[in-house]
């Protein structure tokens, strides 16, 4: 940990690439599922960012955006690729980057938790469980990664956009290659974990070399997985230590996965920010500005996680769905965002509650919609299914990328 100073939660932050960052507050990568089922930005989902922007946001990041769509996380999945509509995309960036905000866009690839309906999911190794399949990625797919993340961020560099975030994190496909849990491989990709993260490594080093020395390239790593035989603290350790020198503007620490039965961060029993214990470690192997996400949900617990040096930057999302002016809100101190509690939460039910609410705030109705869990999971999965067509129609003829 590093000493406490007088730098706050709203100091500019200067990043290694000499970008500088308005204040602490970074509102972190959540899946909006708002693109049109085509991969391309919708009205809502401009407006969303915008006024994420212009609520004081310093960064802000747009979740599991896709460089390959045959192994999506939603169908409401960004698709950024020659073939999208590129003018969306920066009209997207211009909206999103209003007030000084920096958007920055997550790169994705869901592999073996790719989409079931739109794709046939795919990771580091098989996997054949009685709820859950997946077949191995061949050498040349594995390969062919680095240089598909290049091309994406390379493009969000020309349309505009301030940066890009590595996802390596929540058991997505660059996560299931450092999980031993998911990778049983024994060819220069699988074993021990200098090897497991070798394709991290290489896509940071292809990202990084394609894209201009003043874009942000930041990584999202896992702290832990929270399964046993995942990855571990110790060995995500041994992971930061290898990303000084590469590159990395920014290293975004959170943990869990959305594999089927395992508990995702935010159904931890702690109370207040996660993750804090590690980053500490970290600090004393990197020189990287660090940000922690999840758990946070005061002023006061953010701003002493910055004010006694553990973190560099805070990351936050549900906040922000509940009022998109956060930090205005918080440097006004004028209250603390009320979180919703619910009598019940079948499975899904939160994470279908704040999206159809992103949705609110895109058409700019938020305050007059009042829905439940129930009626949250019945339109939310009804729009799942209605974009799952339009990607089947979009994106099934096409050839796919190696």
């Amino acid at each position: 940990m590093r000493a406490a100073s007088n730098i706050s939660l709203f100091t500019p932050l200067t990043l290694p690439n000499g970008r500088v960052l308005k204040h602490r507050i970074i509102k972190s990568a959540m899946s909006d599922s708002l693109a049109d089922g085509r991969g391309n930005p919708t009205a809502a989902q401009m407006r969303l960012y915008e006024r994420w922007a212009t609520g004081g946001v310093a960064a802000l990041i747009i979740g599991e955006v896709q460089g390959d769509p045959h192994f999506p996380e939603k169908p409401g999945n960004l698709v950024l690729d020659e073939q999208a509509d590129l003018a969306a995309f920066s009209d997207l960036a211009r909206r999103g980057s209003a007030d000084g905000a920096q958007l920055w866009l997550q790169l994705g690839h869901a592999g073996a938790l790719a989409h079931l309906p739109i794709s046939q999911p795919r990771g580091p190794s098989a996997i054949d469980f009685p709820d859950f399949r997946s077949e191995a990625m061949s050498l040349p797919e594995i390969r062919a990664i680095p240089d598909q993340f290049a091309r994406t961020a390379h493009l969000a560099a020309k349309l505009g956009f301030g940066g890009v975030q590595i996802h390596a994190a929540h058991g997505f496909l660059l996560s299931q290659f450092l999980s031993p849990l998911f990778n049983r491989r024994t060819d220069a990709y699988g074993g021990a974990i200098h090897a497991r993260m070798r394709l991290l490594i290489e896509t940071v080093e292809a990202v990084r070399a394609a894209v201009p020395r003043n874009f942000t390239v930041s990584v999202k790593l896992n702290a832990t997985d929270q399964l046993d035989g995942g990855l571990t603290e110790q060995d995500a350790l041994k992971v930061v230590a290898e990303l000084e020198g590469k590159g990395v503007d920014l290293l975004d620490i959170s943990g869990g996965t959305y594999f089927p039965g395992a508990p995702s961060s935010s159904d931890r029993t702690s109370k207040g920010p996660y993750f804090l214990d590690f980053v500490r470690a970290a600090r004393g192997l990197i020189a990287i500005p660090l940000m922690a996400t999840g758990g946070f949900k005061r002023r006061d617990e953010a701003e002493a996680a910055i004010m006694a040096g553990d973190v560099d930057a805070v990351g936050i999302a549900r906040g922000f769905v509940l009022d998109p002016a956060l930090p205005r809100t918080w440097q006004a101190r004028q209250h603390e965002v009320p979180f919703p509690r619910f009598t019940t939460l079948p499975p899904g039910g939160m994470t279908a509650w704040y999206t159809m609410r992103m949705t609110d705030i895109g058409s700019d109705r938020e305050g007059s919609v009042d829905r439940g869990i129930a009626q949250a999971i019945t339109e939310y999965e009804n729009r799942d299914a209605q974009r799952a067509r339009i990607w089947q129609n979009r994106f099934n003829s096409r050839p796919k990328q190696t």
